[in-house]
């Protein structure tokens, strides 16, 4: 036999003796502790060589440019608004509020959070955005030295500029060179200014629950002011204002006692943005908000300037919206003859319904005449301009009357004024205008005139939830105040805005895809382009059921209480007039272009809610009057060069697709005091009519009847309530003015 070779071991296999496995686990060792020592190198080196650049917190600073939809620059912002202080200026108590906000271990850490750095760092790779942890250290020399840059390598220089600003200066120094630097909102850069922007004084006379507040902005300036943010934007500020007190307390810094006791510190009504006047003020302020409250830019970034930004704005359109409201509104008013008249305030938004495009805005007299927005304002009842959205979630939801019927734009309600609803736990019984008693109408004919007591039934036979839930998923904010308010809510006693109400109805228009109003096209900045937020979204209420809305809506124009908006091309729309007449709104739109018009009494003075009884000589002002006739002078003069347009429908019911809807003719109480009647309605059909969805409409099924009675009243009555400054319907309930034949101004 031959002899046999002896096989040797696969390189790297493990011997017995275990000798190669050694050397591998020395030769990773080795590498380790390699790579180790030369890192530990590398930082000494760069500590020892990095050196603190030159201070360039005003030099980097650049303007923001605007420009409208066609190019055209309208703006160039940028300036500083900073006084720089010394620490002895600034109370001890405002001092602690910004450490126990933003590093509460500032006193003892090294200058840096590297779990945070590397935090941000991940965040900045991953494209997870901006928001990483950082000392107030860092925050400083970002801001003193660096840029606002979102990148590894300004990140690296912040870390060991930061570590050797903590060597070299001392704490007081660094918190002072933080103060003086950071951003608060208002265009305010430091503490000092922004004492005066939000509080109207020196920074020495600063309270420790308004340093606890401005702490709190500095987390995000625009969505935390609470003189213009949201519901949902307030809370979050209170939320932070809270959580710094509390921190404050627990770092020892403040008493437990003095805490309970802290009230927050209302700041004062912005000043506008510095050097912008008129309407460009308003569409800065709207950009600006929209590109940080959505995270597309941080407040501190877009203040260190450098951006291009373009609107949405239609030179063209925006010029016919100025020019409605001045000769339909602003000519006809005369403050030296009746007082009443300065205290007007109007709002309008434009919106295109197919890209969510805000074409037009106006905000009011702007800067510095008057600061607030009231195209974003919120506190003002969107009042029967509700009443669609209350009829879409019927439609949605398949919701039936209390005997058990479909409810249908031919469906037949009570229209009793002051007749108290049925299957309510809360009495609920509200006026129609002038207490007239419509007797058996179909929704049709309760939309067109505006009757509130056949809202107020149908809200509850919706259920009041439903409704709400429609209402958010058309765009109004799940936080809104008042959206939950029982009965009550069928008669929009819930806060919104112009631009908040024309996406709702830009909404329907589009065929219930959704709809969010933007006025940013688009944003860049040396080749950066953020991302913008889609403004058209999916499907939030059928096509069928935001279509039928649409159809009824057109006869609230054409023979209703709008029928000061009618155009050449079909319209629909709703008025809507809140409680002790404070607002007065005309919402509406033609298939290419929404618009929402509010006006709003607010005292010229105190700027408190009043009455807009009187205003331009008129007896009291409704939908119908002014804002029906700014928004029909602004849509004819901006469709001018287009041609007539009609909706495209796909339903069977409304006024846009029937004309056979049997209606009952209104008659007029006896007295404002007189009961209802208490008579009941005739029995109702054999086959509730049902609303599919077709593009010819079939032969008109006729109206449903209802057969609930009007009880005497218990618990609403019709007498006009009291006023109620914020929206509650105790007794009566709101008092909506929108019946058709009394509206002056030929609404």
């Amino acid at each position: 036999m031959g002899s046999r070779s002896k096989a040797k071991p696969a390189k790297g296999r493990v011997k017995a003796n275990g000798k190669p496995r050694r050397r591998w686990l020395r030769w990773v060792l080795g590498s380790t502790l390699g790579v180790l020592l030369l890192g530990m190198a590398a930082f000494v080196y760069l500590y020892e060589t990095v050196q603190l650049p030159a201070a360039n917190a005003s030099a980097t600073l650049q303007a923001n440019v605007y420009k409208t939809a066609d190019g055209k620059v309208i703006a160039r912002s940028g300036t500083v608004n900073r006084e720089n202080v010394d620490i002895s200026q600034i109370p001890v108590g405002v001092q602690h509020a910004f450490v126990a906000a933003e590093n509460k271990t500032f006193y003892s850490d090294g200058g840096v959070d590297v779990r945070g750095m590397a935090r941000g760092i991940y965040n900045t790779v991953a494209g997870k955005g901006t928001q990483g942890g950082s000392t107030i250290t860092q925050q400083y020399v970002k801001n003193y030295y660096l840029t606002q840059q979102q990148t590894i390598s300004r990140k690296f220089k912040e870390l060991f500029i930061s570590l050797k600003v903590d060597q070299e200066m001392s704490k007081d120094k660094i918190l002072e060179g933080y103060l003086n630097t950071v951003y608060f909102g208002r265009g305010a850069y430091g503490i000092q200014a922004a004492a005066q922007a939000y509080y109207g004084v020196d920074v020495s006379k600063l309270t420790v629950p308004q340093g606890a507040y401005l702490a709190a902005l500095v987390q995000a300036p625009s969505q935390y002011d609470v003189a213009t943010a949201t519901p949902e934007g307030k809370q979050l500020a209170l939320g932070r204002w809270n959580y710094v007190l509390n921190n404050m307390v627990g770092m020892h810094w403040l008493d437990a006692g003095t805490r309970a006791q802290a009230k927050f510190p209302q700041p004062i009504q912005p000043k506008g943005t510095p050097g912008q006047s008129g309407q460009t003020a308003y569409f800065i302020d709207e950009a600006n908000h929209e590109l940080t409250s959505n995270n597309i830019i941080s407040d501190q970034d877009l203040a260190a300037g450098g951006w291009t930004i373009t609107l949405t704005i239609d030179p063209t359109k925006q010029r016919a919206l100025q020019n409605a409201v001045k000769t339909q509104l602003t000519s006809q008013l005369d403050p030296n003859a009746r007082k009443v008249d300065a205290n007007v305030q109007a709002g309008a938004a434009s919106v295109d319904p197919k890209t969510g495009y805000v074409v037009a805005l106006y905000g009011g007299d702007g800067p510095p005449k008057h600061f607030l927005d009231n195209a974003t304002r919120q506190d003002y009842q969107v009042a029967s301009t509700f009443k669609p959205i209350e009829f879409a979630s019927a439609l949605e939801n398949n919701a039936q009357t209390q005997d058990g019927r479909q409810i249908t734009a031919n469906t037949l309600y009570d229209g009793t004024s002051g007749r108290v609803v049925q299957g309510s736990a809360q009495p609920f019984g509200p006026s129609n205008e002038d207490h007239v008693n419509y007797g058996d109408i179909t929704v049709q004919k309760a939309m067109d005139d505006s009757v509130n007591s056949v809202f107020a039934q149908m809200a509850v036979d919706v259920g009041l939830d439903k409704v709400a839930d429609t209402a958010v998923k058309l765009g109004m904010p799940a936080k809104t105040a008042g959206l939950h308010d029982g009965p009550a809510i069928a008669l929009g006693t819930m806060g919104g805005s112009p631009l908040e109400m024309a996406g709702i109805y830009a909404t329907l228009d589009n065929h219930g895809k959704l709809v969010t109003p933007t006025i940013v096209k688009s944003v860049e900045r040396g080749g950066q382009k953020p991302d913008l937020k889609n403004p058209i979204g999916g499907q939030v209420i059928s096509r069928s059921t935001a279509d039928a809305v649409t159809s009824v809506l057109t006869g609230v124009v054409n023979s209703g209480t709008g029928s000061a908006a009618q155009q050449d091309s079909q319209v629909a729309g709703k008025t809507g007039t809140s409680d002790s007449n404070k607002s007065a709104w005309f919402t509406g739109y033609t298939p290419d272009l929404v618009t929402s018009v509010g006006l709003f009494g607010e005292d010229a003075k105190n700027h408190s809610q009043v009455p807009l009884y009187g205003v331009g000589g008129v007896e009291r002002v409704n939908g119908g009057g002014f804002p029906a006739q700014i928004w029909g002078s602004y849509t004819r003069a901006a469709l001018s060069n287009e041609s007539p347009q009609q909706f495209d429908l796909q339903t069977d019911q409304g006024a846009a697709v029937q004309s056979d809807a049997p209606s009952t003719a209104p008659s007029a109480s006896a007295s404002p005091s007189a009961p209802p009647s208490t008579k009941p309605s005739t029995s109702p059909s054999t086959s509730p009519s049902t609303s599919p969805s077709h593009s010819v409409p079939p032969v008109n099924p006729g109206p449903s009847r209802s057969h609930i009675p009007s009880p005497p009243v218990t618990g609403g009555g019709t007498s006009t309530p009291p006023d109620s400054a914020d929206g509650s319907t105790q007794g009566g309930g709101p008092n909506n003015l929108d019946a058709p034949g009394r509206l002056p101004q030929g609404g």
